[in-house]
């Protein structure tokens, strides 16, 4: 089972990924790459690879049977619900249009 699996099953911890990706180098036979090797679609990878505290965020949409980016759509409209004044929520939502995330 991969790193995602087990992690979704309860079996492993989110901070346990470092032991598979070395488990990954270790291991000359294997012929998977490092993000199938972790249970990862490219994106997730990607994602990941460049800023290790989104992890919570795949898994979620995991748990969810939702996608990565469906995720993370969520997570911003959340921050902008949050916002503390008017300015600062039309702010969010005018970045959320200019990324594409709002229409």
């Amino acid at each position: 089972m991969s790193f995602v699996d087990l992690c979704l099953d309860g079996d492993v911890l989110e901070d346990e990924i470092d032991d598979f990706v070395e488990r990954w180098h270790e291991d000359e036979e294997t012929p998977l790459e490092l993000h199938e090797y972790l249970g990862m679609t490219w994106e997730e990878y990607s994602a990941w690879a460049t800023k290790p505290s989104i992890l919570p965020f795949i898994l979620s949409a995991r748990k969810r049977g939702t996608t990565f980016d469906q995720e993370m759509n969520q997570e911003r409209l959340a921050l902008a619900a949050r916002a503390e004044t008017a300015e600062e929520a039309r702010k969010m939502e005018s970045w959320l249009k200019l990324i594409g995330k709002l229409k």
